[in-house]
């Protein structure tokens, strides 16, 4: 099974030009933005960078109570588990890719916790051959940097995911959750439930 992280829309043009442009303006105001064609040919020469979050709840005292999980539906209408993630783009700060993934994935009223330098709990590698590593994605051999974010406000996924639905740490780490995590990403939950001292 694939990463299959959805690749956002480029955000609009401004549409403003300088003083006698005869070009139009650019597709994109982004530079960090890549054409299907360029991200394509980028796959097929280059590791792609990657930021994940595994949103969680905490209690008064920061005790993680919740673990939170995405709930989405692949183009061959498969129902798969997975996390927040998404590129990180060029001249984009690690935090500030990590803000927008999580916004993009949970809705701009989840309110996470950032601090000031977010620092992954694991690096995971995902190759487009199964059996490399514990982590597989047809599309590519990308890097990715996982964080466990905690949340505050309401999520309301949105992109591709349906739902997300918030686990006790032993139902987020058990086979039966994890069988149904796409590209390996069980693996994930369960290095975040050690990192916190909450795998059993």
């Amino acid at each position: 099974m694939a990463v299959r992280t959805p690749d956002p829309d480029p955000e609009p043009d401004d549409g403003l030009g300088g003083f006698g442009d005869a070009q139009p303006p650019s597709r994109d105001a982004n530079p960090g933005w890549l054409s299907d064609f360029e991200l394509e040919e980028a796959r097929r020469h280059l590791p792609m960078l990657y930021v994940e979050a595994i949103p969680v709840r905490v209690d008064g005292s920061g005790v993680v109570t919740e673990i939170g999980i995405l709930l989405r539906s692949t183009p061959m209408g498969e129902m798969t588990r997975t996390i927040v993630s998404g590129r990180v783009r060029f001249g984009e700060t690690i935090r500030d890719a990590l803000f927008r993934h999580v916004e993009n994935d949970l809705g701009p009223m989840a309110f996470p916790l950032l601090p000031p330098q977010p620092l992954p709990f694991t690096v995971a590698e995902y190759f487009p051959i199964p059996g490399v590593s514990a982590y597989h994605d047809d599309r590519q051999h990308a890097v990715s940097l996982a964080f466990v974010v905690p949340v505050t406000g309401t999520c309301e996924p949105r992109q591709d995911a349906l739902e997300v639905t918030w686990f006790s740490a032993e139902a987020a780490g058990s086979d039966a959750v994890a069988a149904e995590m796409e590209g390996g990403r069980g693996t994930l939950i369960r290095l975040a439930l050690a990192n916190l001292g909450l795998l059993r």
